[in-house]
């Protein structure tokens, strides 16, 4: 199997595509031939208006992002100038998933909901195929909690989902709860699983509210990541964003 192209989260691509390169093609398994076969608890309802005015500088909001100094040891940043002719023997993208809407799932906040007056991003790589992506999202103050509740309501509709990478192989996604403190001013927990060509990546993901600012932080690797570290790192996150 070539590289996954299509994936939960910026960080599972490399993953994949180191694991899986050279696999055998199959069928797909039957687990995730139909959707919402599972429901996530009720949504989790943030301050409407929104504690705090909105970051309208996306350098600002950068510069609040975590960066290589508060991950776990070993972990290197992926956001370094990329070759724009690097892609170009990948071939036609078959990428596609079904429900359609659900390839939004773990998209960057932006890209989820309209109207953010700043974005930003950032990605690392760490030992053992992991990764972990974060990325943020200002709006009005009026918008914060609409978009907090529109993400929610796309997991909820996508707990189980199928699709296929840009070689065209088939991947297969669930969503489910994952129960960790909460940080900032509301947030939500979901593991992300994703099967591929007999690979397993969990993705334990963090979306959380501080102000007027929405915020993911996605960890992948083939094992759960330690909760008490995740919800370290969300609260750790909350707190930049809170006083950039």
């Amino acid at each position: 199997m070539a590289a996954l192209r299509a994936r939960p989260a910026a960080v599972a691509l490399g993953v994949v595509t180191l694991l899986v390169a050279g696999c055998g093609s199959d069928e797909g398994s039957d687990a995730a031939s139909t959707t919402r076969l599972a429901t996530l608890q009720p949504a989790v309802s943030a301050p409407s208006p929104a504690t705090g005015p909105p970051i309208t500088d996306s350098a600002v909001l950068a510069a609040a992002l975590l960066t290589i100094a508060d991950l776990p040891v070993g972990y290197v940043s992926l956001d370094v100038p990329t070759d724009p002719d690097a892609a170009k023997d990948n071939g036609p993208d078959q990428s596609r998933t079904d429900p359609a809407d659900c390839a939004k799932v773990l998209a960057p906040i932006a890209q989820q909901a309209e109207g953010a007056v700043a974005q930003a991003s950032a990605h690392f790589a760490g030992p053992a195929f992991a990764g972990i992506d974060i990325d943020a999202a200002s709006y009005p103050a009026d918008r914060t909690a609409a978009t907090f509740d529109a993400v929610q309501e796309r997991l909820a509709q996508c707990t189980v989902y199928r699709g296929t990478d840009a070689d065209g192989f088939s991947v297969d996604y669930r969503v489910a709860d994952l129960p960790l403190a909460g940080a900032g001013d509301a947030s939500r927990a979901v593991r992300v699983t994703t099967t591929s060509e007999g690979l397993t990546l969990i993705s334990d993901v963090v979306i959380a509210v501080t102000g007027s600012t929405v915020f993911q932080l996605a960890a992948t690797q083939q094992t759960p990541f330690d909760p008490a570290a995740l919800t370290n790192l969300a609260q750790t996150q909350a707190d930049r964003l809170r006083s950039p």
